[in-house]
């Protein structure tokens, strides 16, 4: 009995201990992440530390805290586009603000309109006279372009400049899937509708190459044009066109034939480029050679919200790939967008909706639905008026067809008007196992879509009959929109592409601007002063779980720097492997009828999230 009784005493004191470890790991978390959150009264005279390791996004992604302390993802720091442009045009202004640095040593990336933007905030600080320092270890595409607006471009001496431009492989699952037995049945409309062209073909066909050349050289001659007019004096065109000689001439040293070429102005290391800042912005002598007096980034964008006077225009984001159901900030769920325009005009005295987009598509379904809470915005009066961001396709092009004007950059990427339904079925897979399938059936479409035995002629008809009618239904809300004719429409849709400047010849937009256009453009449009109202961006409030994870993330003074540019790009790259994998599951999870770009570039250099079973089994076939 006395055994019984100690047993009982050791499991009630493990519990104890655990309850207790459980409790100082909450509040250790809880610390930590309050800690690290923003605080507006922390800003200091001298430079703001503008800290871009991560991503620029529309939208930042809010995920299940407990899966990223699983690791279950990738805690990848996103910065919201518009937080960061308002916080240089502020420090324009502001006279604690003596210079900008920009640190790109872990930038990886983002939509190239988003990128361009952010650099027109760059200008704005030169405009006012102020300097803007950058400094990276290697500069990048994407790095390059906000590097090549600063006062000055600092580059470590082991460091380098390399630009590869828009473009690379795609994979092409055709023969893995006629290995493995799999049966892919497609339903289409649209000569360069090239998303499903992974699962039936062994390439790219020459229609799919065809648009996509002209989509990739749009967007690099974009990039060119703007770094030329930032960097005038700079070599860029040689630099581009030979590097390998342009290297050999600085014998084989990267830094100095980047500073030869005009791309930076100044090679040196971190303490070297610190100095130089704390020659504008004051030493901070407490914290060592190299340190500089600096406000954080989140810290000045705590202390410089937006504007919330005057009349409010709501503001609706429409980021990520369009899904249906619910979903949270950076995809968009079809009921979480119509729920929130809904909330918005039913709680908030708005004047006019401004729809932005920054999406690839997806779910027909869920388009639609959000469509359908637009139209009741024009229901009630107000005007509507559609910003597109760095990709705005298919379901996002079929959301923004009720606008009353587009607005777009040059380097959007828009069109991709076409509809495809793709189905895998396994009967040759399981023949070659000697699993067969046999049944009865009372109507034609008894036990279809059968997976298993094949799906026969008649369901093959009635999905493809669906997906014509929603390309049908696409070209006719188009047509209205836009007030051309159905065959013209058609002309230029079929799924294929477009960068922002040849849409907006094409008809598909109607000028170029920015967000802060397309709120004075339905200010207008409602008969308000553009300068007298603010914009309501009517977003999900994140949860309390995920407000304390983000604090704890965003902590710009941590030391996860990834400097090796080479490394940074060669992860890039296995983007393409992961995809392959989110490819898997989308064929087998999705929904069935799609308008969606996936040919389209991942927003922000997002890794796909992949279910690491799929990953498995995928590994597995393979081996065999």
């Amino acid at each position: 009995m006395s055994f019984v009784r100690g047993a009982w005493k050791l499991l009630v004191g493990v519990k104890d201990a655990l309850v207790l470890l459980f409790m100082l790991l909450f509040f250790v978390a809880l610390w930590a992440a309050l800690s690290a959150r923003p605080n507006p009264a922390n800003v200091t005279t001298g430079a703001l530390l503008v800290d871009l390791s991560g991503t620029l996004v529309e939208q930042p992604e809010e995920v299940d805290p407990l899966s990223l302390l699983a690791g279950a993802t990738d805690a990848v720091r996103q910065h919201r586009l518009r937080d960061v442009v308002r916080a240089l045009e502020t420090a324009a202004t502001d006279d604690r603000i003596k210079v900008v640095v920009l640190d790109l040593d872990s930038f990886v990336g983002g939509g190239q309109a988003a990128i361009a933007r952010a650099a027109e905030a760059i200008d704005t600080i030169r405009k006012a006279k102020k300097p803007v320092l950058a400094y990276a270890t290697g500069y990048s595409d994407d790095s390059y372009q906000l590097a090549a607006h600063a006062s000055e471009v600092w580059l470590d001496p082991m460091g380098l400049t390399l630009f590869t431009g828009p473009g690379g492989s795609r994979l092409y699952y055709k023969g893995l899937i006629d290995r493995l037995g799999v049966t892919t049945k497609v339903y289409r409309v649209g000569t360069y509708k090239s998303a499903i062209e992974p699962y039936t073909r062994a390439d790219q066909s020459p229609e799919a190459k065809q648009a996509d050349q002209a989509l990739a050289g749009a967007l690099w001659q974009n990039w060119q044009d703007d770094v030329a007019k930032a960097r005038p004096k700079a070599q860029l065109a040689a630099f581009i066109a030979q590097p390998q000689q342009q290297i050999a001439a600085a014998g084989g040293d990267l830094a100095q034939a980047a500073l030869r070429a005009g791309l930076v102005d100044k090679l040196g290391d971190r303490i070297a480029f610190g100095k130089r800042v704390a020659e504008i912005a004051g030493a901070d002598d407490d914290k060592g050679e190299g340190a500089f007096k600096h406000t954080r980034l989140t810290n000045w964008i705590a202390a410089n919200p937006a504007p919330s006077s005057g009349d409010a225009i709501g503001v609706i984001t429409v980021a990520g790939e369009i899904v249906d159901g619910e979903a949270l900030p950076g995809t968009a769920g079809g009921d979480s967008i119509s729920k929130l325009i809904l909330k918005g005009l039913a709680e908030e005295d708005l004047k006019a909706l401004v729809v932005r987009v920054d999406s690839p598509g997806g779910s027909v379904l869920a388009s639609e639905k959000i469509r359908q809470a637009i139209l009741q915005a024009k229901a009630e009066g107000l005007p509507v008026v559609v910003s597109m961001g760095s990709v705005a396709a298919s379901g996002g092009y079929w959301v923004s067809t009720p606008a009353d004007r587009i607005f777009a950059e040059p380097s959007t990427i828009t069109g991709s008007i076409g509809v495809f339904g793709i189905i895998p079925t396994f009967e040759n897979a399981l023949a070659k196992v000697g699993v067969t399938s046999d049944g009865v059936t009372t109507t034609p479409l008894s036990g279809q879509p059968d997976i298993i035995g094949g799906t026969n002629a008649t369901f093959d008809a009635v999905i493809q009959s669906s997906i014509e009618n929603t390309y049908a239904r696409f070209l006719g809300l188009v047509s209205k929109a836009r007030g051309m004719p159905v065959q013209k429409v058609d002309g230029i849709a079929q799924g294929r592409v477009w960068d922002g400047g040849t849409a907006r010849q094409l008809g598909l937009v109607d000028q170029f601007g920015g967000i802060e256009d397309a709120i004075a453009e339905a200010a207008r449009r409602a008969k308000l002063d553009p300068a007298k109202v603010h914009a309501e961006y009517l977003e999900h409030e994140p949860g309390f779980a995920a407000m304390l994870f983000q604090g704890w993330t965003q902590d710009e003074d941590d030391s996860r720097k990834q400097a090796d540019l080479l490394a940074r790009l060669a992860q890039a790259r296995m983007m393409t492997l992961f995809r392959a994998v989110s490819d898997a599951e989308r064929l087998t999870d999705g929904p069935v009828v799609r308008a969606q770009c996936l040919e389209c570039p991942v927003e922000g250099g997002k890794m796909p999230v992949v279910d690491s079973s799929i990953v498995a089994r995928m590994l597995g076939w393979l081996a065999r």
